[in-house]
């Protein structure tokens, strides 16, 4: 089925004005049959980037890196890796420059200098200027030339409060200069006023989100109220110089709460006459046009136009990737016709109100504008109420045409200096050199009906497809409000139940133990989350009994059935997954998402090993002429599963199904402190159908029950996640053959890390900062996965911890029920000792680059960063597990691969980078079970980053990978004679 933009009335005139509009620009239209050789580079890089997708991605990526590289000698050695890469075809012209046998030489030089030139007079073709002077130029030119302007500031990503208040205050700054210089500009009729009423002669574009640094949907309120209070400055101050606000739209996650914070700002007494103010619409996203329906129903009700910014959306691939990965619904349409065909549908929906609504139209598209102008024409809507608006270097000829027809045209002016505008130029670059962009289609003398025709939608599909056969739970979106309601009703529903008493489970039956004890919220220990209940010896013999009588049974039941048991486990855990976020909030204070997170991996582990499973249990045959070999599988026995508190759902998971699934008896002893979420765990495995003695809940001491059962002769596995110090315990005890044992202890033992990030002079800052922040006070630093240390190359490295130090300064720490909260408290008392301890070596050992403060009422440690810490400090090589963060300096990236190296564990590590080099040779030598290239080291997923190290982090296969199952199983060989008398039945013969 097609969905077409009917043939309407407005069809005809459109297609006149659209026609018109391309003869006055056709001039331009000889773009590709002008001689290469006349050609400037950057026409050149941008023409070859166009006729050759390889070259595009590597010469983008070479762009996106520039910024980052400060001698001639790294340019011309970074051009040589992206664009000297085996999949890349060269134009001769580039491959002849690209020729030189070292970076430092005369024709390295030279190469530098060439290309570095064209990019920059590139981004000088999108940008309007480096700085206000500059911009104050541009925009005296654009008026001359007719045209109205806004300024977009361009600016790193903001980060740090410290980054939010700047950005408020350069606004303030750029629109008090801008309004000085226009006191000297003449009047315009045909852009300063329309149908009696003066327009703004100064106008700004801001994002909203660049208000606050910690700007999060789920924390709706607080990112309000924070927002809010700079917005309502910004605007204050803009109504004593006079100058108009145009609020821009940024990703989709950010829509729905930017668009709430708009409407109730602007209907506040001191605002709601303003009708110098904007609003954006993206009508790529698949919402825009119920969106725009509730702003016009909205902007009846306040009695007062505002301007709607119509453009198509420029987040295209980032939104479409992100959707991807969270199996999320994709947001935005695939197919460039649909978001065409709305565009057209929402213009309409724009000038019909007209009354209520400012339309103003962006575009480069000539039929977009056209149509837009056609509707208007036809509805006779006043000039005051549309504009048209293009970017700054992008369809200039179309923008002169619609000037010289009398339509007001506006100017969106991104100004800054380049290096961090390099993001912004890389978009234009993609949107400049895509097929289906209008402005290559018509450089390309495409026929003017192709070009013209009304777009076409095909019918699509919601999402892109991950190439991988096993597809995760999808994280909950917290940019919904009424998955945000239904968190806050969990926590409600979970408090009522706080101070329940949780007994252990022993042959199907919950059994009174000699022994209680508290389990306590970390972030306000005054508060009971349950009673726990420990078992004796006895108890713990009396589980093992119960297993032993329940293995034969188990080890015969199917693997299909097993699987469907444990596909059932995860269902159930789907549909309880808002209560056991908040359980897990509650009893180890991880925060709300986080803790989200984790109940999807648990689900994770439940899908994953069912289907794996059922692979493995076919078995593999090795079949020759005359005898069958058939490789099995089959259950060890009784498993001994002994979880941590860090991940007290997923990790408790996944160790209990993959043993269970295997067709092992399973005995789960959690850790004392998150035993309520293993009784949940408990009720969730008993209720998809796990029989009685099958599985067991055993909460117990450590030292006592623990050591027990890691003991027990009949203990077959002992799958254990938790410190070195016991890891190494179980491993030494479990060697020990004890009487009446009959075969070797298999153990699985993950033991944690000291996990390192390398930053490279090449990295991209914005990113780096904020992955490190994550990577190192997400959970307070209680990942095994978290990092505990940067190592950064000395020629960025103050500039790195500047900004490192701001941004986590402007993390919010606080209880983990709270949604503003990033840093919650640490596990118990003991940790909280522990952790001060390895502070107070670290002051004696480094630098304390920052130490912030911490609530009281809780088990809290503020994020501690130490600054120019030796290799082979206490704190650079003990596990530390809270959030204190050592940053390492080194000269170059080979000595930084030696200290990464350099501890006695091996689990995660990551690196941030843009020199392919150094991201080929971290792949080889970077010493971790885990590598993260380009993002943060935490949060690995089933099915897709398998978890697990080396060294003294772990033995066993990784966690969610194809290989996990096996360490649960003994594999056999069935070989079988199949020929009689000489005779056996060959296949493929009559």
């Amino acid at each position: 089925m097609v969905l077409q933009v009917q043939t309407s009335t407005y069809e005809a005139k459109t297609q006149e004005i659209a026609k018109q509009l391309l003869a006055a620009t056709s001039e331009n239209r000889s773009f590709f049959s002008s001689l290469r050789d006349q050609m400037r580079w950057d026409d050149k890089l941008l023409a070859w980037a166009m006729s050759n997708p390889g070259l595009r991605v590597q010469l983008f990526r070479f762009i996106d890196t520039l910024p980052a590289l400060h001698s001639k000698s790294e340019i011309a050695s970074h051009l040589q890796e992206y664009l000297g890469d085996e999949t890349v075809e060269l134009p001769a012209a580039l491959k002849g420059m690209l020729n030189f046998a070292n970076p430092d030489s005369m024709p390295g030089q030279v190469a530098a200098t060439t290309v570095g030139t064209a990019v920059e007079t590139l981004a000088h073709k999108y940008i309007s200027g480096e700085n206000i002077k500059q911009v104050i130029k541009t925009v005296e030119r654009l008026r001359k030339e007719k045209m109205a302007f806004t300024i977009d500031l361009l600016g790193e990503a903001v980060i740090t409060e410290a980054e939010a208040q700047s950005y408020l205050e350069r606004y303030l700054e750029l629109m008090q200069q801008l309004v000085e210089a226009s006191k000297n500009w003449a009047a315009i009729p045909a852009i300063d006023e329309a149908d009696g009423e003066t327009i703004a002669k100064v106008q700004v574009s801001v994002k909203l989100t660049a208000f606050y640094s910690q700007f999060d949907p789920l924390d709706a309120k607080g990112s309000e109220e924070r927002v809010s209070d700079r917005i309502r400055i910004l605007l204050r101050r803009a109504k004593e110089l006079g100058a108009a606000v145009h609020f821009d739209m940024e990703q989709y996650a950010y829509k729905d709460i930017t668009l709430s914070i708009l409407k109730k700002l602007l209907l506040e007494e001191e605002f709601r006459q303003r009708t110098d103010i904007g609003i954006t619409i993206q009508a790529y996203l698949r919402d825009s046009e119920q969106d725009t329906k509730d702003v016009i129903s909205w902007l009846k009700e306040r009695g007062y136009p505002l301007t709607i910014r119509l453009v198509k959306g420029a987040y295209w691939d980032q939104e479409t990737i992100k959707a991807a990965q969270k199996h999320w619904p994709q947001p935005v349409y695939n197919d460039k016709a649909a978001t065409d065909a709305n565009f057209e549908t929402i213009t309409q929906l724009l000038l019909e109100n007209h009354q209520y609504v400012y339309s103003a139209i962006g575009s480069h598209n000539v039929r977009s504008h056209s149509r837009a102008i056609a509707i208007a024409e036809s509805l006779n809507v006043p000039r005051r109420r549309f504009e048209l608006q293009v970017l700054y270097g992008m369809g200039d000829k179309v923008a002169k045409a619609l000037v010289d027809k009398g339509y007001r045209v506006r100017v969106y002016c991104p100004y800054g200096e380049l290096l961090p505008g390099m993001a912004y130029l890389i978009r234009r670059l993609l949107e400049n050199t895509a097929n289906s962009s209008f402005l290559r289609q018509n450089l390309e003398n495409r026929p003017i009906d192709e070009l013209l025709a009304p777009p076409i939608a095909k019918e699509e599909k919601n999402s892109l497809t991950l190439n991988s056969h096993f597809l995760g739970a999808a994280d909950t979106d917290y940019a919904e409000e009424e998955v945000r309601t239904k968190t806050a009703q969990a926590f409600q529903s979970v408090r009522q139940q706080l101070g329940k008493t949780y007994l252990p489970l022993i042959n199907g039956e919950y059994v009174n133990p000699p022994e209680f004890v508290d389990s306590l919220n970390p972030s306000n220990f005054s508060e009971v989350v349950g009673k726990v209940g420990l078992i004796s010896v006895e108890q713990a013999e009396q589980a093992m009994q119960a297993a032993k009588a329940a293995f034969p049974g188990w080890k015969k039941t199917p693997a299909k059935q097993r699987a469907d048991i444990l596909r059932k486990a995860g269902d159930l855990m789907e549909l309880r997954r808002a209560e056991l976020s908040a359980w897990i909030v509650l009893e180890v204070g991880k925060p709300v998402k986080e803790a989200d997170g984790e109940v999807s991996e648990a689900i994770d582990f439940c899908q994953y090993y069912a289907d794996e499973i059922e692979r493995l249990d076919k078995g593999v045959n090795y079949d020759i002429p005359g005898e069958t070999n058939h490789y099995i599988y089959q259950p060890r026995g009784i498993a001994v599963v002994i979880s941590p508190w860090n991940f007290p759902l997923a990790i408790a998971c996944g160790m209990t199904v993959a043993a269970l699934v295997s067709g092992n008896c399973t005995l789960l002893k959690p850790a004392e402190t998150s035993s309520v979420i293993a009784a949940k765990l408990t009720e969730i495995l008993v209720d998809a159908g796990f029989p009685k003695g099958v599985f067991q809940y055993v909460p117990g001491k450590g030292s006592q029950v623990g050591a027990y059962l890691v003991n027990h002769p009949d203990t077959h596995v002992i799958a254990f996640t938790g410190s070195q110090e016991v890891g190494c315990r179980i491993y030494a005890e479990a060697a020990i053959l004890k009487p009446g044992q009959k075969h070797m202890k298999r153990v699985i033992a993950e033991m944690g890390g000291k996990n390192a990030i390398i930053v490279d002079e090449s990295a991209d800052l914005d990113q780096a900062v904020v992955g490190v922040v994550q990577s190192a006070f997400g959970y307070s630093g209680q990942k095994c996965s978290a990092a505990s240390r940067v190592i950064v190359l000395q020629p960025i490295y103050d500039a790195f911890v500047q900004r490192l130090v701001e941004a986590t300064k402007s993390l919010n720490i606080g209880e983990a029920e709270l949604p503003s909260t990033q840093v919650g408290p640490v596990i118990d008392a003991n940790a909280r000792d522990r952790i001060c301890e390895y502070i107070e070596k670290g002051k004696a050992e480094a630098e304390v680059a920052l130490e912030l403060p911490a609530p009281k009422q809780g088990y809290f440690i503020g994020p501690v960063i130490f600054s120019e810490v030796s290799p082979n400090a206490v704190i650079s090589q003990e596990e530390i597990f809270g959030p204190v963060l050592a940053v390492i300096r080194v000269k170059d990236f080979q000595e930084a691969l030696g200290v990464a190296n350099g501890t006695n564990y091996a689990l995660t590590g990551g690196l941030y980078s843009r020199t392919p080099s150094h991201i080929q040779q971290a792949q080889t030598e970077f010493e971790v079970g885990n590598l993260y290239i380009n993002r943060n080291i935490t949060g690995a997923i089933v099915g897709r980053q398998p978890f697990g190290g080396f060294k003294l982090s772990g033995v066993g296969s990784k966690a969610g990978g194809p290989d996990y199952l096996l360490q649960f199983l003994e594999p056999r060989a069935v070989t079988e004679n199949i020929q009689r008398q000489g005779f056996a039945p060959i296949e493929g013969a009559d």
